[in-house]
């Protein structure tokens, strides 16, 4: 029988109480509001005057000391790192038998996110371009073609001045549905950055919300899924950094695809008109189109409908409305982010290679990548069915179950391999990997959101000091890359291991190590005879006048001595 209440079986440790986990969390998002709450700073996004009594909130310039770089950047620091640990201890009490109650950690989650939205922006300036691409649009102009620099540097603009590099001179890389939420958020905020900015942050935190539940409502049925899913969504401390903290629209894709995921058993035409949209905010996306339709891949009329839905939704709004959005959005793909696993090979072939040539070489082995890590992946993650399948029907003919776990596969081959990948990247993996239940992924996407995150503290263009510097430099070169290859090998060491299993279910046990050694003694042994016997002249004779009987060319062994 599972437990319900709040600690761990007795004779259990901190290590999977959960209290302890949800402490940390707590504790780790208390810390990233105190630094949001002393203003403007090396990690606090400076959003200009406030006309209005609307969030952000934070204190009056001159009432503190502006708090100094290694200050709140070792405070994020600790708050990342100690999010992570309690994140992975309450994991741990869900795995070893905590049933927590969905209402109380989906309530704890938003009262978290929505502390962080009262505070500013930190660390990415982001946001600040979001706005400069709205801010475009009310002026008239094609946030694709005209940069935000192309405009303050010629005439003064009460938003675009904010704004922050290095992004300043880079058109919009996103779809057409995120240059509207662009714009209304400008519509709302008028010309103070300030206010802009708030609406962005609600437009950032509202999808995720929506996100969390849908994932909760697929998890229904089962209580400690239910539970598991809060916590790995709305609770979970590093997509609240992530998404809430950095005010990143993230959650826009993931929740459209999620919704049509849902929409799979209803009606095909509706979930391909959602991925449409997923597709409409980022293209990245579409991972999740290419796993529903595996999902449909045998149901050809449903597959139609998912199709004829996608491109009605996604071919109006790229073909009609914003055509130009659709090659701004490939950008991206000629990116390498730091902390990538891509970071250091990068370095290095730019000395050799042209940019876009090395890119381009990076870029054939991303795709490998993908679909290697993904390949493994299938052959070691679980079938566990989606709650509401049609009874009778196994979790690989359920259309729903399928998509899910082809969506994750896809989703974690392209994060681990990707040559630009960033820490709120990962929520297009969060919700199916808690639907598949627990599994070694969990922690291996806990501790590379872990060092991703750590990789932009501080993240924003500004001029830090050489000690800062220095520090921030070798967790994006080498510790984040290092942790990002260390995941990869894991999840090769996972796949060998388990088809290690299956051949043994086949064959028989594998031999040991001593085993093997013995075998390839033997092995040479018999070679070793065999060249013997091919060398015999006619007769039996052995070579060389030996005799049987132990003579060997007139020597003989008598009683261990060698006489002639």
């Amino acid at each position: 029988m599972m437990r319900t209440s709040w600690m761990p079986p007795a004779g259990l440790t901190w290590r999977n109480s959960p209290r302890v986990g949800l402490g940390l969390i707590l504790l780790a998002t208390l810390l990233t509001v105190g630094v949001g709450v002393l203003g403007p700073s090396a990690v606090t996004l400076t959003l200009g005057p406030r006309v209005s009594l609307l969030p952000p909130y934070y204190l009056p310039a001159g009432l503190v000391p502006t708090p100094g770089e290694w200050v709140v950047s070792g405070v994020l620091f600790a708050a990342v790192i100690i999010g992570g640990v309690g994140l992975a201890v309450a994991v741990r009490a869900v795995r070893d038998g905590w049933t927590p109650k969905v209402w109380r950690v989906f309530t704890f989650g938003v009262v978290l996110n929505v502390a962080t939205l009262m505070v500013p922006p930190l660390t990415s300036a982001d946001v600040l371009m979001y706005a400069a691409y709205g801010r475009l649009q009310v002026l008239g102009m094609n946030p694709y073609d005209i940069t935000p620099a192309a405009v303050f540097r010629s005439q003064f603009d009460p938003v675009l001045r904010w704004t922050e590099r290095p992004w300043q001179d880079t058109p919009s890389v996103y779809g057409p549905v995120m240059s509207w939420v662009q714009l209304l958020a400008n519509r709302f905020g008028g010309l103070n950055m300030h206010d802009i900015v708030f609406w962005l942050q609600l437009s950032a935190f509202v999808p995720f919300l929506v996100t969390s539940a849908v994932v909760v409502w697929l998890a229904h049925g089962d209580d400690q899924l239910k539970g598991r899913a809060a916590l790995l969504t709305i609770a979970n401390p590093l997509l609240i950094w992530a998404i809430t903290a950095g005010a990143h629209n993230e959650g826009w894709s993931v929740m459209f695809a999620m919704l049509g995921i849902m929409l799979m058993r209803r009606t095909s035409v509706g979930a391909g008109v959602m991925i449409g949209l997923a597709g409409a905010c980022k293209l990245s996306i579409g991972l999740y189109g290419v796993a529903m339709i595996w999902g449909y891949r045998r149901q050809p009329r449903k597959l139609a409908g998912l199709l004829v839905g996608t491109a009605a939704s996604m071919g109006l709004l790229y073909g009609l409305f914003a055509p130009g959005s659709l090659f701004a959005a490939l950008r991206n793909t000629s990116y390498v982010s730091v902390g990538s696993w891509a970071q250091p090979f990068y370095t290095v072939l730019t000395y050799f290679l042209p940019v876009p040539a090395a890119t381009g070489v990076l870029g054939v082995f991303s795709a490998a990548g993908t679909l290697t890590v993904a390949w493994m992946l299938s052959r070691v993650l679980p079938w566990h069915p989606v709650a509401g399948a049609p009874e009778g029907v196994t979790p690989d003919r359920d259309p729903i179950t399928v998509a899910v776990r082809t969506a994750l596969l896809l989703s974690v081959g392209w994060l681990t391999t990707s040559l630009y990948t960033l820490s709120w990247y990962d929520l297009i993996a969060w919700g199916p990997l808690v639907l598949i239940g627990a599994t070694r992924l969990d922690g291996l996407m806990i501790w590379r959101g872990v060092f991703l995150s750590l990789s932009y503290i501080p993240g924003r263009g500004l001029d830090y000091g050489e000690s800062l510097s220095a520090v921030a430099a070798r967790i994006r070169d080498t510790f984040s890359p290092a942790v990002q290859w260390a995941v990869l090998a894991v999840i090769a060491w996972w796949w060998h291991q388990d088809a290690l299993r299956r051949r043994a279910e086949r064959t028989g046990p594998a031999p040991t190590l001593r085993e093997r050694w013995r075998g390839a003694v033997a092995t040479l042994s018999g070679y070793r005879d065999a060249v013997v016997h091919r060398r015999q002249p006619p007769g039996g004779q052995p070579p060389g006048g030996s005799t049987p009987g132990g003579q060997v060319s007139g020597v003989q062994a008598s009683g261990g001595q060698i006489s002639a």
